[in-house]
């Protein structure tokens, strides 16, 4: 790749994050580089080729994260799947907010995403197996296939949940990390019942690390609504 394709593609996805993909233009990324709208179309004949760039380098990284390394796997090994998920949902929220969009509008990608969701959760599920099989969890196989359906669904739509509620977090990239954070404690929460061990031992200090204070569930429920942390 081309040093200008990367710069395309880096500018690109800062400004989709930033306010949306349906509120940038392809003449808004030349402008923000410096470079002309044919430069650009050179590299890229239009927007949705620049969104499905960023899916393949989304999905790559997303690819790498679901790898499982040799031997028992350990309370930490949970913890770096835990940032490693939460850094490709902050990368790529974007996509996340409004996956359902692109998914219509661009029928190549649907099918690319179908196989990548289909690649992530058998990848997923060994990551499971193997968490089982180091005593971390104990869970049949359906078990497993329900729980990592439910984490899949919850990490694919948790930006656009909390974009909905609240669309101007985007302005407020602090607060959104945050939020985003907040996602990963719902994960934990849906694996909790299911935990042994040392990641039982470890489980209050793992919901420490990513619940949200209550001004921040303020700005995303509103203080009449809020669904209090445990």
């Amino acid at each position: 790749m081309t040093d200008t394709k990367t710069r395309i593609l880096d500018t690109a996805l800062r400004l989709f994050n930033r306010h949306g993909e349906r509120n940038v233009t392809t003449n808004h990324i030349a402008g923000e580089l410096g470079i002309s709208p044919g430069n650009l179309y050179y590299h890229y004949r239009n927007k949705t080729a620049i969104v499905a760039a960023l899916f393949d380098r989304y999905q790559a990284h997303l690819r790498t994260l679901l790898t499982v390394p040799a031997g028992p796997l350990t309370w930490e090994d949970k913890m770096r799947y835990f940032e490693g998920i939460l850094e490709s949902m902050w990368e790529g929220r974007f996509l996340h907010r409004d996956l359902a969009h692109f998914l219509h509008q661009d029928p190549a990608l649907r099918e690319h995403y179908k196989a990548f969701v289909e690649d992530s959760l058998a990848r997923g599920l060994e990551i499971y197996r193997r968490l089982r099989d180091s005593g971390l969890i104990e869970a049949d196989d359906e078990e497993l296939r329900a729980l990592l359906v439910n984490t899949w669904v919850l990490a694919a739509s948790w930006s656009g949940f909390t974009h909905g509620l609240n669309p101007d977090i985007a302005d407020d990239e602090t607060l959104d990390r945050r939020l985003l954070r907040q996602g990963i404690y719902q994960i934990i929460c849906l694996e909790a019942p299911f935990l042994r061990g040392e990641a039982l031992r470890h489980l209050d200090a793992m919901k420490r690390e990513y619940r949200l204070d209550e001004t921040a569930l303020d700005r995303l429920f509103g203080a009449a609504g809020r669904v209090r942390p445990e």
